[in-house]
């Protein structure tokens, strides 16, 4: 077996250059430089073309990946741009916040082999970042305009891909958002040290460009009407998101210090941002105590910046034990790295203190199930203790948050609070309101960015087919 034929076993897997931890908590800034055109064309090299490509079968949007890697090791990085933007509407932040040890990496042939994945985010991430810094940009569709108009509530992941989308399609796109930035959660919820918001601008820039309009600070129904959007738009696409935290009544919640996990991300953005109204909305973790509740993504984002916040201790409590921590095992690496205790097999029963938190009562769990299926977490008897703490963050998860009107615009919930889409009569991404369209975390409660990307793209497909069936009828 020779390394010209397998050039797997000269490079081996490898990210671009980390920051060391000793300095990366000392700011927010992303962890990870860029590779250079070298390294990434080595990395790519790595890419055995399998014939079968798991790692695209592994992505939501069905990525055309060992095509781009190719152009990736041919040098043709502007190519690579051009086709990852045939599927992906954000590769640039999917490459970033995506957890590919779950998805397309998990799923490649050399990391099933023990010879380490291909780095799919890191190069993804790089190609697009290097192309648009050469001055690429995404291609239209068509060169001439409908003359049709698209409204779209939400400036999230789910709400960018379908801009793109209708917007090189010829259809005039508005979008509105309630934030006074670009991004929804992109921007507001994930950590500047996973996602640097000049990434986020950058793509609102290129969207701009292309003749996108972004109507900001604007919230729909107390600043303008749904009404207005259906009648004055051919079509409505809602991306308003989960942002509504999930309460575990644990008692004590109310005490000071007690925060909920998006308030409390979303406060330390807009202090990084400089677009905070209060001082007052961030707590001071200097010298603090801080424990988080909770296991997945969000969690992490909490415990990664509450050090960073200059926190004495920061401690993740969770239920379950670490192999069945729905989060990116990465983001744990990182944590950990980063001084953060995890507390594994605890559950949270109430927080204690007298006017403001002083402790966490927890109870240690046992895992029980069924073979293959997610453990569940079962209290011990008799195996209470205290935790001390300041600080508290609950990130439990979210659920969507359809507004309040959808009901009087005859657009249905399921049982859980989400916006229908599809069934029978309906076309993909199509609420029970003809003209109105939804995705993302709206529709699917709270999930990855990369299925709110393929939810505004698909969309926007339904969109366009609704349209042209419109003209083509008049």
């Amino acid at each position: 077996m020779s390394e010209k034929t397998f050039p797997f076993l000269k490079f081996h897997r490898a990210l671009p250059q980390e920051v060391p931890v000793s300095i990366r908590v000392l700011g927010h800034g992303e962890i990870h430089g860029g590779f250079t055109n070298g390294d990434a064309g080595d990395q790519a090299a790595r890419c055995i073309d399998c014939g079968n490509p798991y790692c695209s079968w592994g992505c939501p949007l069905g990525n055309r990946i060992p095509q781009w890697l190719q152009l990736v090791r041919d040098g043709r990085i502007e190519d690579a741009a051009t086709l990852m933007h045939e599927t992906n509407p954000l590769p640039e932040i999917c490459g970033r916040v995506c957890p590919q040890d779950r998805l397309c990496e998990g799923a490649c042939t050399l990391e099933e082999g023990g010879f380490g994945a291909v780095t799919i985010g890191g190069i993804e991430r790089w190609v697009t970042d290097e192309a648009l810094r050469r001055g690429w940009r995404p291609a239209m569709h068509t060169q001439e305009r409908s003359g049709q108009r698209v409204a779209i509530v939400g400036a999230g992941p789910a709400g960018l891909s379908a801009a793109d989308r209708l917007i090189r399609a010829g259809i005039a796109v508005d979008v509105f958002d309630r934030y006074e930035e670009a991004g929804g959660l992109l921007t507001f919820g994930i950590p500047a040290f996973k996602l640097e918001k000049s990434v986020v601008r950058t793509r609102r820039a290129v969207l701009e460009e292309l003749g996108v309009v972004f109507r900001l600070g604007i919230e729909i129904g107390r600043d303008l009407p749904f009404a207005q959007l259906v009648d004055g738009y051919d079509a409505v696409f809602l991306a308003t998101g989960a942002y509504t935290s999930v309460d575990a009544q644990l008692p004590g919640a109310e005490l000071d210090g007690v925060h909920s996990a998006l308030p409390f991300l979303v406060a330390n953005t807009r202090r990084l941002l400089g677009t905070a109204t209060s001082p007052q909305a961030l707590p001071d973790l200097a010298g603090k105590r801080v424990v988080v509740l909770g296991g997945g993504d969000t969690a992490m984002d909490c415990v990664r910046s509450s050090i960073r916040l200059g926190a004495q201790r920061v401690s993740c409590v969770y239920r379950r034990d670490e192999a069945n921590m729905p989060g990116s095992r990465r983001e744990v690496k990182y944590a950990r790295e980063e001084g953060v205790e995890f507390i594994f097999q605890r559950q949270p029963l109430a927080i204690l203190g007298s006017g403001r938190v002083e402790r966490v009562r927890v109870a240690q769990t046992e895992l029980v199930g069924a073979a293959g299926a997610r453990a569940q977490s079962r209290i011990v008897a008799g195996s209470e203790q205290e935790l001390g703490a300041d600080i508290v963050i609950q990130a439990f998860g979210f659920l969507a948050s359809p507004p309040d009107w959808c009901a009087e615009h005859g657009i249905a919930l399921d049982a859980n609070g989400r916006v229908l889409v599809g069934g029978p009569g309906r076309a993909p991404q199509q609420t029970t309101n003809p003209k109105v369209f939804a995705g993302g975390d709206t529709v699917r409660g709270a999930d990855l960015v990369v299925r709110a990307a393929l939810d505004g793209r698909e969309a926007a497909r339904a969109i366009l087919s609704r349209l042209q069936a419109v003209t083509a009828s008049t």
